[in-house]
């Protein structure tokens, strides 16, 4: 996994509310183990008609919509079953976070980690967000995680929550495992100290 520190990218919008893990990635594509791949059929069934042509009105299917890092997402988001595919699907698109008034608690665990970074924001800062994607195509936000603030276009810096574990292991690029390995001297020491 990647450091997460800071980043400036490209933004756009789904603004439906309730986007569930089965739309993000639908559960036919849930067999693959490995994460290759997974981009080209996030929102599989909203990109794509039924003999697989992309849908010109979508998005992501849009010209703005290449490079895009950040998505801007309706409430709840990620709701539904627990499937890492989710967050796996949406970084194979390019996704470096999700912007959202609400997480589904497994969705936003699954992302952060597999690192992709879910920002929480309030509803008025939510609404303008929206508003800004639809003026402009190009709409560029900035992330820093160590201070944990989104910088929108007119220099507005707004803070989003997320807890101090996971925020260690992002900046550091390590999952859980990588965590304790990195504890490993702290543990020999406690078992030296306790007759281990």
């Amino acid at each position: 996994m990647e450091p997460i520190k800071s980043f400036t990218g490209k933004a756009v919008a789904i603004p439906h509310s309730d986007i569930d893990t089965d739309q993000i990635i639908p559960a036919r594509y849930l067999k693959v183990t490995d994460k290759k791949g997974l981009g080209e059929d996030v929102f599989y069934d909203w990109r794509y008609d039924a003999d697989g042509n992309p849908k010109p009105e979508f998005i992501l299917n849009q010209p703005q919509s290449a490079g895009a890092s950040i998505l801007i997402a309706g409430n709840n988001f990620g709701c539904g079953s627990s499937r890492e595919h989710a967050p796996w699907a949406l970084q194979g698109f390019g996704f470096q976070a999700v912007i959202s008034t609400q997480f589904a608690d497994i969705f936003r665990n699954n992302s952060l980690k597999n690192g992709l970074l879910p920002l929480t924001v309030d509803k008025q800062t939510h609404q303008q967000l929206l508003d800004l994607a639809v003026e402009d195509p190009d709409l560029q936000l900035s992330v820093d995680l160590e201070t944990q603030t989104l910088t929108l276009p007119d220099g507005r810096q707004v803070q989003f929550p997320i807890d101090s574990f996971s925020k260690e292991c992002l900046l550091n690029g390590i999952d859980e495992l990588g965590y304790l390995l990195r504890q490993q001297d702290a543990v020999e020491r406690y078992e030296m100290a306790n007759g281990k």
